[in-house]
Parts: C-alpha cells; structure tokens; sequence
C-alpha cells in the first residue's frame, strides 16, 4: 500500500498499533509518529499531503536550523 495522504498515513499507523505483536520500541515510533501526524493536520487542515519526518519535525520547531527558509 503506497500512502498518499495524511490520512491514509494516520490510519495505517492505527491499524498498525493494534497489532499486540509489535515490539514495545515499533510501538513508540507509532505513537510519536501519530501524535505529531494528527498535530500536523490540525495545524493544516487544508494540506492533505503525507509530510516527511523533516515537514513534521519543521512544523513542531520552525527555529530549529535545519528548519531555515532562506530568500534570496
């Protein structure tokens, strides 16, 4: 399954943490990962696009450096 939209990212991460079988480590990414996901969208709800862990970390820490947009 190739993941398109924000949504469809929110919900395989769901359906994913139910699975009793994934490691308590596996379990953590999802949750950060879904917390920060839902977070996103509420932030841009009109950007249905699968931002990357950059996107996402940019959103939370938009002084961060690596997060510097710079115009010429």
């Amino acid at each position: 399954m190739t993941i398109r939209t924000i949504y469809q990212h929110i919900d395989a991460d769901k359906k994913e943490l139910d699975n009793t079988n994934i490691s308590s480590k596996r379990r953590r990414h999802l949750n950060d990962e879904l917390e920060s996901l839902e977070r996103y969208s509420k932030n841009h709800p009109e950007d249905p696009h699968d931002p990357s862990s950059l996107e996402l970390f940019c959103d939370e820490n938009p002084e961060a450096p690596e997060c510097r947009v710079y115009e010429d």
